[in-house]
């Protein structure tokens, strides 16, 4: 077939399996949504912020709750005023069954002062934090005891007795802590022993923990304990009645008995006190050292010239006594402590009496002499010791001491025989030392033995081992101790005249009854040092606290600065008062008997005209440094008030404000980020 004649055609090419997509059309803008978007943008800052705030507040409110329920609390106070001691821990650690508190305090505004329901609250907070450490082994109970109530009822019961002020308005602040059938009661809180208070509360609570009483030993060549009729004695014959401390000790403690021959000391006695150890056997120091390498305590009253221990001098009979004295050879010796026999202190700024009844070397101690961190002397306010030698300390190796009483520098050793002079006797040839010298000291650490060669020879034996019969034999000794298993604590007083009756206390005798008076320190100090002890070394570390009222001193030194100034204004003042005179009588004698003393020179008048002006003057500057002073130390009073109220909240607001612009910062760099990334100006 030709195909000449038929048309022409183009090729028809297949199309794509998978066509290609078409372009979207582009979508109309949807005003609204826009408008929306840039109203977000523009408060994305604003929504931000509140929201954070709003999370911080429920942070805050989560915060408080926790820790309203959590006992977290940091003490930034100089004195540490709430932190409990270790001791205190301790002690409050180990008890093995309840103790109740029953806390009783008059609420109201007219119930008590101010300053007594600071001390009030004090006193709860230091129970909450015993609570806390204790946990259920302290229960707690407070009570108002309101007039005509079942509660003041019940304060009595308990041995709490009201207080009442000056306007005759009675009120209760005391407590009682009992533990089964035993209690123990503090009548009458006092804001005076507001640094003991945390001593107090924990011995307390210590009393009523313990079944049973702790076991004293007492040591001494005195008749501490009194003695009886003894018809046989060329001394003492009639009966002498205990000391005061004595009867004073057995209320609190199991006072046993010891001798100075004594060759060991019972397990059962924890602390000895030992005073006055005159002609002590060495049998007995090794069974005082002993006792202190197995954990004893060892109180000791040495003296190199008791005036209360009289003894016969056997070169002449029929003489007056002479003081006897006392040390601790071996002892001392192994410990470092030196103590000069016969030599007694004079102190001039302790001295007692004055004119010529004053004494150097009986000294009336204040609180200067004392260590005021240790319990045992933070309320004593006066000690008095009579004749009182001086420890010259380099402890052995182990041991460090601490001073509890210490002298003037105005002191000179002097020899026991010229002891009880005084007047101007007393102080001729005095030479002070320019040094203050220790008292009493309270030796820590591990002690070692002074008896390295072993236990001493009974002398009663001849110096040897007293052979034992078969039905003799007992139980052989403990091995000799070398040295302490843990670090301990002895007491050394260079005085053991304080302790008697006669520089103690006063005895009166009041309707046919024997009153005893304190009549200083002396007997407190005795009774805490032995409480210490007792408690052992958990209250034996216990520090007193310092007062919540802390006094302004800054403003305390202006005072005192000023007071030099207006003193010595005053002083120039007088001196060109006695100038004034002094020329006056001068021109008056150049003037001649002619003319009437009554009758100024103008010489005279113009030097009366200079001494008024100069009155004037200084009496402007007296006003004026007063004035000063007045506005100087209210100006410190008021920026110190200002301190301690403003500025902690002031400097939580700046936190908070740059807390606030932090975040701001932080959300507008975000926000710039974001737009960088979409292009966005």
């Amino acid at each position: 077939m030709s195909t000449e004649n038929q048309p022409e055609t183009t090729p028809v090419t297949a199309p794509a399996l998978t066509p290609a997509p078409a372009p979207a059309p582009k979508a109309k803008p949807n005003v609204p949504m826009q408008a929306i978007t840039h109203a977000m943008k523009k408060h994305e800052a604003l929504i931000y912020s509140a929201a954070g705030l709003a999370a911080l507040a429920v942070l805050l409110v989560a915060f408080n709750f926790l820790a309203g329920r959590t006992a977290v609390r940091a003490d930034f106070t100089q004195g540490k005023l709430y932190t409990l001691s270790e001791g205190t821990r301790k002690a409050l650690a180990r008890l093995d069954a309840p103790v109740k508190v029953r806390l009783y305090i008059s609420q109201g505004d007219a119930a008590m002062p101010v300053q007594l329901k600071t001390f009030a609250k004090n006193v709860e907070d230091l129970l909450r934090e015993f609570k806390a450490v204790a946990g259920s082994n302290l229960v707690i109970e407070k009570f108002n005891p309101k007039p005509d109530s079942d509660e003041e009822d019940a304060a009595q019961l308990d041995g709490v007795e009201p207080q009442t002020l000056t306007t005759g308005v009675q009120f209760y602040l005391g407590l009682s802590i009992s533990k089964l059938d035993r209690k123990q009661a503090i009548s009458a809180l006092s804001a005076q022993r507001e640094r003991l208070l945390e001593y107090d509360l924990i011995r307390a609570i210590m009393r009523v923990a313990v079944v049973e009483k702790p076991v004293l030993g007492v040591m001494s060549a005195l008749p501490v304990m009194g003695a009886p009729f003894n018809p046989m004695a060329r001394q003492n014959v009639q009966p002498t009645e205990a000391w005061a401390l004595a009867s004073e000790l057995k209320r609190d403690f199991d006072v046993k008995t010891l001798g100075l021959d004594v060759a060991s000391i019972d397990p059962a006695i924890k602390t000895v006190l030992l005073i006055q150890p005159r002609d002590i056997s060495e049998r007995a120091e090794y069974a005082l050292d002993q006792f202190v390498l197995r954990g004893g305590k060892l109180i000791a009253f040495v003296d190199p010239h008791m005036y209360f221990d009289q003894q016969p001098n056997p070169m002449m009979p029929m003489a007056s006594g002479q003081a006897g004295q006392s040390s601790l050879p071996r002892l001392f010796k192994a410990w470092g402590v030196g103590m000069e026999p016969g030599k007694v202190l004079a102190d001039i700024n302790y001295a007692s009496g004055s004119g010529q009844r004053t004494t150097p070397t009986v000294l009336t101690l204040n609180r200067k002499a004392f260590n005021r961190d240790d319990v045992a002397l933070g309320q004593i306010d006066t000690l008095l010791l009579a004749f009182a030698g001086v420890f010259d300390i380099k402890p052995a190796e182990g041991l460090k001491v601490s001073d509890l009483i210490r002298s003037s520098s105005n002191t000179m050793m002097i020899d026991g025989i010229v002891a009880s002079l005084s007047g101007d006797t007393a102080m001729k040839g005095f030479v002070p030392l320019n040094q203050s010298l220790p008292l009493a000291v309270r030796l820590t650490g591990k002690f070692k033995t002074a008896f390295a060669e072993g236990q001493p020879a009974d002398p009663a034996a001849g110096g040897t081992a007293k052979p034992a019969a078969a039905a003799d034999v007992k139980p052989v000794a403990a091995a000799q101790l070398k040295e302490s298993a843990a670090e301990n604590s002895v007491v050394l007083v260079a005085d053991a005249d304080m302790l008697a009756d006669g520089a103690a206390v006063e005895v009166q005798n009041v309707f046919g009854q024997r009153v005893v008076v304190p009549s200083n320190g002396n007997l407190a100090f005795a009774q805490g040092l032995v409480e210490q002890a007792a408690a052992g070394d958990d209250l034996s570390s216990l520090r007193t606290r310092q007062s919540i009222f802390r006094p302004l001193t800054v403003v305390r030194e202006m005072e005192a600065d000023a007071q030099k100034q207006y003193f010595s204004k005053i002083k120039s003042l007088e001196d060109d008062l006695v100038a004034t005179q002094e020329k006056m009588q001068a021109l008056q004698k150049q003037s001649g008997a002619q003319k009437s003393a009554q009758i100024l020179t103008p010489a005279q008048q113009a030097e009366v005209e200079r001494f008024k002006k100069r009155t004037l003057d200084t009496r402007r500057e007296l006003k004026e440094l007063r004035k000063n002073l007045r506005q100087d130390a209210e100006a410190l009073q008021f920026w110190t008030k200002v301190a301690n109220i403003a500025v902690v909240p002031l400097l939580v607001a700046l936190f908070g404000i740059g807390v606030a612009l932090l975040r701001q910062r932080r959300a507008g760099a975000t926000r710039l980020q974001g737009a960088g990334a979409r292009g966005q100006p």
